[in-house]
Formats: structure tokens, sequence, C-alpha cells
């Protein structure tokens, strides 16, 4: 077999071991899910007749918040990651896979892969809780494999950061502390309210970190509103953020010696 066919055997396989260990034991991949679908129900039905017109324009709450709950599912989804490949790095499977004739990139490889098809996943159900709540999105076949596309990409980089920080990481514990902040940032974005609603201060930081331009690029394609120059931005951060997780990945994979 060429190194390439023995790259791909090898990382369908690693793909294969993160995917059983998922089915076997979901009550992480399952916590990851159910606190975006929580914040839903939370925010539409006890909050929703509060700030929803206002945020909304005039329109129904849950079309302008669920495209910020499609990113906060994302940022949830880096928790299960960051801890899989933590314990991975820590339990000394990775010292028996290097005695093994094996593509030494394929034990990451497995994790990102695994990890975006499960964090896909998630998005499609979540997107069905809120269809079944009346979300009613007014989008064209296009709009939809553009929203899906950027959804995908931040899924592709907030996994690989996902995955650097699982590496450095001493605990499994400690794995799922470190990823925390991925989490919150979706609060101090455009995902609840417009950022125009926000005091000075924390409207500038709303308006420059990746989650507004990211939420506001699909919330305009899946609604059909003029997204602007926004989806530049929201490209621009995506790759941003993947460079640095795979790269840091790569760093923290090859500098420990144990690993």
């Amino acid at each position: 077999m060429s190194s390439l066919s023995l790259a791909i055997a090898d990382s369908t396989t690693m793909l294969r071991r993160n995917l059983l260990h998922a089915a076997r034991y979901p009550g992480l991949t399952l916590g990851s899910l159910g606190m975006p679908i929580v914040l839903l129900l939370l925010f539409v039905y006890v909050f929703g007749g509060a700030i929803g017109p206002g945020a909304a324009g005039g329109g129904e709450y849950i079309d302008y918040l669920l495209p910020g709950i499609l990113l906060l599912t994302v940022a949830s989804g880096s928790i299960s990651t960051a801890v899989a490949v933590c314990t991975d790095m820590t339990e000394g499977i990775i010292a028996r896979f290097r005695t093994m004739a094996i593509f030494r990139p394929s034990v990451l490889t497995g994790h990102v892969i695994g990890s975006m098809i499960l964090t896909l996943i998630s998005l499609a159900l979540v997107t069905g809780v809120g269809l079944l709540m009346g979300f009613r999105p007014n989008a064209s076949f296009t709009d939809w494999l553009g929203a899906a596309g950027i959804l995908a990409l931040i899924t592709f980089a907030f996994t690989w950061l996902a995955v650097a920080m699982g590496l450095v990481s001493q605990t499994p514990e400690a794995a799922s502390n470190i990823v925390l902040p991925l989490q919150f940032l979706p609060f101090l974005s455009s995902t609840f309210v417009p950022v125009d609603s926000m005091p000075a201060g924390l409207r500038w930081f709303a308006e420059y970190q990746p989650f507004t331009p990211i939420t506001e690029t699909v919330r305009g394609l899946l609604m059909g509103t003029p997204v602007g120059n926004q989806w530049i931005a929201a490209i621009i951060w995506c790759v941003v953020i993947a460079a640095i997780g795979y790269l840091w990945s790569r760093s923290a994979y090859r500098k420990d010696p144990s690993r």
C-alpha cells in the first residue's frame, strides 16, 4: 500500500474508534447538546416575550435567536473533544500506538473528523428542535448551502482548537475547564440581542470578537436578510482559528516525547 493509502486507512480506523467511544459513553456528547437546546427553550419561552420584539425587529424572536444557538452548539461540542483527546493522552493509549506501525497524525485526524461528525449531527438536531418551536427561515437553497458551509468551517476550526487544548491539559477535568471561555463568548455577541443595545465597552468587544460576524452571517443567510461584509470577517475568523488550532495541536503533539 502507498503512504497515502496507509494514512487514510489508519485515520479511518481511528475515526471508527472515536465514534464507537462516543456511542458507548454518550453522556458527555448528550450534555454538550443539551445545553443549547435548554437555552433555546429558556430564551424563547421564558425571556422571549420581554426581549423578543426588540431583538427581532418586530419578527419572531426564535428567528433571531436560533442562528446564534447553532454557534453555541459548536462551542459546546468542543468540550467533549478536548476531554476525549486529553483522556487518550493521559491513559497511556498513545504510548501503545507509538509502538505500532501506524500513521501518527491519524490519532488526531480521527478525533477531528469524529468530533465534526457528532457536532454536525447536533447542529441538525438543534435546527430540528427550532423548526418544531416555530423557526421559519426564509433561505434559498444556495443560502442554505452557504450557512451550512460557514457552520462546517467554524466547526472544523473550533474542533482543532479543542484538540490543542486537550493536548496541553494535564487531566480531563482541566481539559473541560480550559474550553469554557469558548462557551461564554457567544453570550457576549449578537446571539441573544443586537450589539447596538449593549453598553459602549461591551458593544466594542462584541463587534470585534469572532462569534458576532459568524452569527450575523448565518442569520442573514437563513433569514434572507443582507449579510454585507460580515461574511468576509466570518471566513477570516474561521481560517485564523483553524490555523491556530492546527499548528498548536501539531506542536503540542510532537513536543511531548511520551506522545
